[in-house]
């Protein structure tokens, strides 16, 4: 009581000697004095509760200090957990991939592709056709999707990992193999019903296609090179054929953005009833209104024109179409329920690819008629890709890790027979640098899904 009449007695007669302490008290009495006058509520109540409500929220200015400590015990609770101790993502898959995507979605559902319209005035209807969509939702048509969205999954979570881990100094068969591993991590193997869909593709520079490497290649990524990682995966036969372009140095942006560029306009002109020819044209002219700059010269950005993206069938990768990214004369159509891969290339160089390098590639070919072969060894190994790969392709490395030797003169023989065919790199002209970006799509009766669309590309 003694200090408050003090307190009282220096407010009246000595305002000029209030301390700090004692002005900010008494600017509260005569709010409260006033408000209390005009029938409002306390102001002194409201500044509290805001600081109550301050506090409930540790991230804002007021509370810094304890907003970071809060958000670090966040992350460091995000980084705990995953299979042999490797961290989480927020998709619950770990880095690197170890679940199988199966896991992560067990009611079965997968992510559905990119959906597009077909183009056409006659395709209009489809969208809401309701007889199209009951084709769709018949159990067959359901499986396939089902298998074929479950395989682009895989391939995205595969690759994504893929694009943060790899760098310049690695070997070609480390490269290679961290994506056969994800793939048979995600995928656990059963026959010929869960698998790779063909060899993992790594070609550099101007190589375009149809590298990986054999055991004993000593090959070295370097930070100049231009690599195209192009793989599969398969389930019940459904494959899904993606494929990127992985570079270190920004120079060669221009060119990844023509082979782009390219590829989702022949993914936004192909659809049912579009003629293979019109889609080549559209693709052709995208690409090549293209150039690039690389150490003070300009190059014109060329599609190469003796390759192609093609349909695919149940265990067949080249189902019998090819998808031309030239102007051609082919007036073939695109039907319904058709998969497609539609890919394309674009070089610095002359725009024409040539078998070059040692071959790596093989697939038995699916019209071969029955042969008797000379040697065991032949035998052998027909009945090792009968089982293991069917009409899938396959390379070197998958029939030595597989525990085959010596297998080379057998190969050999089943070349010559035809029952095996041989798929050698394809290369543009020494110095030039190719590209590439492909998708898988499916022309459903009433869209078209692009399957293996992701955040990546």
């Amino acid at each position: 009581m003694a200090d408050e009449k003090v307190e009282a007695a220096v407010t009246t007669d000595e305002p000029s000697k209030l301390s700090k302490n004692q002005k900010k008290k008494q600017k509260q009495r005569e709010k409260k004095a006033a408000a209390t006058a005009a029938g409002e509520e306390d102001p002194e109540a409201k500044e509290n509760q805001t600081e109550n409500q301050t506090e409930d929220k540790p991230e804002t200015e007021n509370n810094g200090e304890e907003a970071v400590k809060t958000n670090k015990k966040k992350k460091k609770k995000k980084k705990k957990g995953g299979a042999g101790g490797d961290s989480k993502s927020r998709s619950g898959q770990t880095v690197p991939p170890s679940i199988p995507v199966s896991k992560l979605f067990c009611d079965g559902k997968f992510p559905e592709g990119e959906i597009q319209e077909h183009p056409g005035e006659n395709n209009t209807y489809r969208i809401t056709s309701e007889e199209k969509r009951a084709e769709e939702r018949n159990s067959v048509a359901q499986q396939k999707l089902s298998d074929i969205r479950e395989a682009a999954e895989i391939h995205r979570q595969v690759r994504q990992d893929f694009q943060k881990w790899v760098k310049p100094g690695m070997t070609m068969i480390e490269v290679a193999q961290r994506i056969e591993n994800g793939t048979k991590a995600l995928l656990p193997s059963d026959g010929l019903k869960r698998s790779w869909g063909f060899p993992t593709g790594v070609s550099l520079n101007h190589c375009a296609a149809h590298y990986t490497p054999n055991y004993g290649d000593k090959q070295v990524l370097q930070h100049d090179d231009v690599m195209k990682v192009d793989f599969g995966v398969q389930i019940n036969g459904k494959i899904v054929d993606c494929a990127f372009t992985q570079t270190f140095n920004p120079k060669y942006d221009k060119l990844l953005e023509a082979v782009k560029d390219a590829t989702d306009t022949g993914i936004r002109a192909a659809g049912i009833d579009v003629r293979l020819c019109d889609v080549g044209e559209q693709i052709q002219e995208v690409m090549e209104s293209y150039e690039v700059e690389l150490d003070g010269k300009t190059y014109p950005v060329k599609s190469i024109r003796n390759l192609n993206g093609h349909s695919i069938g149940d265990y067949v990768i080249h189902a019998g179409k090819s998808v031309p990214i030239v102007k051609n004369q082919d007036t073939t159509k695109m039907e319904e329920n058709e998969f497609y891969a539609i890919e394309t290339f674009g070089s610095t160089g002359r725009g024409l690819v040539l078998e070059d390098m040692e071959c790596s590639h093989y697939m038995k070919n699916h019209e071969a008629t029955f042969q008797n072969l000379r040697t065991k060894k032949a035998r052998e190994l027909l009945k090792h890709i009968d089982t293991n790969h069917g009409t899938l392709a396959w390379c070197r490395r998958w029939i030595d890790d597989a525990g085959q030797k010596g297998y080379l003169l057998g190969l050999k023989e089943l070349v010559e027979a035809d029952i095996v065919r041989a798929y050698p790199p394809l290369c543009d002209i020494k110095g030039s640098y190719t590209a590439q970006y492909e998708h898988t799509i499916l022309l459903r009766p009433t869209c078209k899904e692009v399957i293996s669309r992701g955040e990546d590309y």
